[in-house]
């Protein structure tokens, strides 16, 4: 089994750049690749700040963020992948985008490099039809935030090696988290569970069963959850649960996979949680006051 020592990484957003840290941290040389120079300028500011804090909580010693940003480096032109043991893709939920990045990849990249997605709701199957080399094309899905959350689900499809399931198993380990095998279906494991109860706390509130408040609270202190579902949905942002829930929905075709009417009216309006500065809760103030929804 060979080890990875070269990570590509395929965008450079939320969920991009943790990847890249938790890979550069663990000694690869980890390369991100952004569409344009500002939005590397921008991954590299949000790693730095995220090493920054975890300098400051005394989580990272100063000599390891210092050994994590030189194996950092960041390009736009996607040729520069060629010499990586693995790239992982962590671009939006998009297949047609996801299968031409896969495509460019494939004419560029040798046939020892294993390709890995970070979906949370598209299968793996949809990408290794296309992707060249389905024997070694996989999924790992992170969680976030990267550097604090130990799970990766690796996802292995129909196609896949065990050579390549191995390998990838051996790296999540490499990198200090914790793998967890998962079938090649939509939401895989976490997300095939967490998504209908996020939802449901989505539908409990349209049908005036309870408040935010109370219904945040209730599975806290009831159920010892860290958070409340509307917390957390905010968290991972109402567009991206949209976006997922309509994937697993035209999946399975189940209806507790469909999107509520209410969250399709606070994505429309804008309010994608935490990041727009509203969802469920509104971020303007602190702390953060439940949002007037109009219910």
């Amino acid at each position: 089994m060979t080890a990875i020592r070269r990570v590509g990484v395929l965008g450079g957003g939320l969920m991009g750049s943790g990847i890249a840290q938790v890979c550069a941290m663990a000694g690869c040389q980890t390369v991100v690749r952004e569409v344009s120079d500002t939005l590397c300028e921008k991954a590299l500011a949000g790693i730095g700040k995220s090493l920054a804090k975890g300098v400051e909580r005394g989580k990272v010693t100063p000599e390891a963020r210092d050994a994590a940003l030189a194996k950092l480096s960041f390009i736009t032109d996607i040729t520069l992948l060629s010499d990586s043991d693995i790239v992982i893709e962590a671009v939006s939920e998009d297949l047609e985008l996801k299968n031409s990045l896969w495509k460019d990849l494939n004419a560029v990249c040798p046939p020892r490099t294993i390709f890995a997605s970070n979906t949370s709701s598209l299968t793996i199957a949809a990408m290794a039809a296309i992707c060249g080399r389905p024997d070694r094309m996989l999924g790992l899905h992170f969680f976030n935030p990267v550097p604090l959350m130990k799970l990766v689900e690796v996802v292995r499809t129909i196609t896949t090696s065990d050579q390549t399931t191995e390998t990838a198993f051996a790296f999540v380990k490499q990198l200090g988290k914790e793998p967890i095998r998962a079938k090649d279906s939509s939401g895989f494991v976490v997300n095939l569970l967490l998504v209908p109860y996020m939802l449901d706390a989505i539908r409990a509130l349209e049908a005036g069963i309870a408040s935010v408040e109370d219904i945040d609270k209730g599975m806290q202190l009831g159920a010892g959850y860290p958070m409340g579902p509307f917390t957390l949905l905010d968290f991972v942002g109402l567009d991206t649960t949209y976006k997922i829930s309509e994937i697993m929905f035209t999946e399975y075709r189940e209806k507790r996979y469909a999107p509520p009417p209410l969250l399709k009216r606070m994505v429309t309006a804008g309010m994608f949680g935490k990041k727009s500065g509203r969802g469920f809760y509104d971020y303007s103030q602190d702390p953060p006051r439940v949002s007037a929804l109009g219910l």
